[in-house]
Parts: C-alpha cells; sequence; structure tokens
C-alpha cells in the first residue's frame, strides 16, 4: 500500500465532511449526542436521518442513519471526547451517564481516561483533558 502511496499527486484534498452513525432509534442517539456536544439537532428527514452540525460550522457533522439490525460487535471505530481541561473530566463523567452513557469494559485495563457507551451501546472515550490545548 504504501508504495502505490509513494509519489501520489496530492494536489487534491479531501474534507472530512460527514460521520454517519448507524441507529435504531435515531432519535434517541441524536439527542444524547446533541446534549453530550452541544450541537444543534436538524429536523428528521423522511428516512429517519438525523444531522448534528458543529455550531462553529467547522465539519464533521453527524448523521444518524437508521438500521433495522442492532449493533452486535464492538465498534470499529468510534469517537473520542474531551473537556476543556484535565480537572474537568470527572464533572463530565458524570455528565455523561446522568445523560444515559455507560462503563465499558473493553479490555483497557487502568488507563487516563473513560470507555463509555452511548445509549445504543456504541464506544465512545472521555479523555482526560483537550488534547489540543498548551500546558
Amino acid at each position: 500500500m504504501a508504495e502505490r502511496l509513494a509519489g501520489h499527486d496530492r494536489g487534491m484534498a479531501l474534507t472530512f465532511s460527514e460521520l454517519c452513525i448507524d441507529a435504531n432509534d435515531t432519535e434517541l442517539l441524536a439527542d444524547f449526542w446533541s446534549a453530550v456536544l452541544g450541537w444543534p439537532r436538524g429536523a428528521t428527514d423522511e428516512d429517519g436521518e438525523i444531522e448534528l452540525t458543529n455550531p462553529s460550522g467547522a465539519p464533521p457533522t453527524l448523521l444518524f442513519v437508521r438500521v433495522p439490525e442492532g449493533k452486535s460487535v464492538k465498534n470499529r471505530i468510534h469517537i473520542d471526547v474531551s473537556p476543556p481541561s484535565a480537572a474537568e473530566q470527572p464533572a463530565e463523567l458524570e455528565r455523561l451517564l446522568a445523560l444515559g452513557a455507560t462503563h465499558v469494559d473493553i479490555g483497557q485495563g487502568a488507563q487516563t481516561w473513560h470507555v463509555l457507551a452511548d445509549p445504543e451501546g456504541n464506544e465512545f472515550c472521555l479523555l482526560r483533558g483537550d488534547p489540543t490545548a498548551t500546558v
């Protein structure tokens, strides 16, 4: 793969515009993630899809897509969220749990972050603090 990509013309860059999340109950998940992130949710479209948009207008958006089957295995991709500082992690953990998140053990052992699941069981991590913040 690396050989195929070496020297490839990178003149055209793509933008990560949307993360599509499968859901049995798009209303439930959109409401949960809207409360977690503070992002407004759009109206439910005719297919039951709901989009959350970053208030800054920056991509990506989160698109909750209705699917008939339930979650059956650990997600191969997940969302990580960070509080503004490490000191705020305990309060954010309590807030997430009050919103309906649950603790999940995926064999991570003792870490500085918490592995949680949203109301449909999709794993996500609450990191220690904003990774872009300067010390």
